[in-house]
């Protein structure tokens, strides 16, 4: 399968890397290669995970983060990457 980070994803993936590199030097390309390894893990694992409101949702391995995607064809598109600390109404705001 191709996995597509959408632009509204990409965006959130940069707002973490700017996050966690002010709390320390190299903390944010941390963030992004855990969370870059962990999306291309879809690749073979797109669609096992918990399925709810149109969404597949995949929790991060080393962050507290959740990755939400759908499944097209032979395609994962990455819709958001969501820090789950975050209120749940701004959660479901953000993915409708």
């Amino acid at each position: 399968m191709t996995v597509v980070i959408l632009p509204e994803a990409a965006s959130d993936l940069d707002n973490g890397y700017f996050f966690y590199e002010k709390m320390g030097e190299g903390v944010g390309e941390y963030f992004l290669g855990s969370l870059t390894s962990d999306i291309r893990s879809l690749r073979l694992f797109g669609g096992v995970h918990q399925f709810s409101g149109g969404y597949f949702r995949m929790v991060a391995t080393r962050f507290p983060y959740a990755i939400y995607y759908k499944v097209e064809a032979a395609e994962v598109r990455v819709y958001a990457v969501i820090d789950t600390r975050r209120d749940p109404e701004r959660l479901s705001e953000r993915l409708n």
